[in-house]
């Protein structure tokens, strides 16, 4: 006989139809879902998250002079 556990959601993610953070283990729409994100709090501060990142990845496409590091 298993051990049956509780599932606990250590995943969300920001729910673009609800507006809302979601648990993983109830979000109902992953088509309209953006994460995973390791907090409520951090789902619900996707935007400035992912604008950072695009910053981050301009910045770094600008600075490229094209040569791969491999060859």
């Amino acid at each position: 006989m298993g051990i049956v556990g509780t599932m606990t959601a250590t995943e969300w993610y920001w729910c673009l139809a609800h507006e809302r953070a979601e648990e993983a283990s109830v979000r109902d729409d992953p088509d309209n879902a953006l994460g995973p994100y390791p907090s409520a709090a951090a789902a619900a501060d996707w935007k400035r998250l992912n604008e950072e990142r695009a910053l981050k990845w301009k910045i770094e496409d600008e600075a490229w002079t094209g040569e791969d590091a491999d060859s």
